[in-house]
């Protein structure tokens, strides 16, 4: 049987580290609320899933190309989180947590303009292979 506190350490890292990806995600799908309400709760949930899972696939890899490429911003974030008196390594969360929200929010517009060019061309062959998948994913 496992302690209480390795299983509640274990429970709050994965909050920890699951919590950035869905919160930035979540983060970039309120900003496409903003610009662009989708046309129905379904196409809203779709947007806002697709969202949170592109912030969490493409964002690391954000990271990792910026940290590569600007390891300046790292440190000096790093030192500002020093200023005032955090633990260092969350200076990475100032300049991660923006590249994560800018990650997701391609994938915001990309389902949107998917969508509507499938209502938009319902008589073309593309048109009838989204209402055949529709028919298909919802049987």
């Amino acid at each position: 049987m496992s302690e209480p506190a390795s299983t509640a350490a274990a429970g709050g890292a994965l909050i920890k580290y699951f919590g950035l990806h869905v919160s930035a995600g979540a983060l970039a799908a309120a900003l496409g609320f903003l610009v662009l309400w989708p046309r129905s709760m379904k196409e809203g949930f779709a947007r806002l899933f697709c969202t949170i899972v592109a912030s969490s696939v493409f964002g690391p890899m954000l990271v990792v190309q910026m940290h590569s490429s600007r390891p300046e911003l790292f440190a000096s974030a790093d030192h500002v989180a020093t200023l005032y008196g955090l633990e260092p390594a969350l200076g990475l969360l100032f300049v991660a947590t923006p590249l994560l929200v800018i990650a997701g929010l391609p994938a915001w517009w990309l389902i949107g303009a998917a969508l509507r060019l499938f209502e938009r061309d319902s008589d073309s062959w593309l048109g009838m292979f989204a209402q055949w998948l529709k028919r298909k994913l919802e049987a």
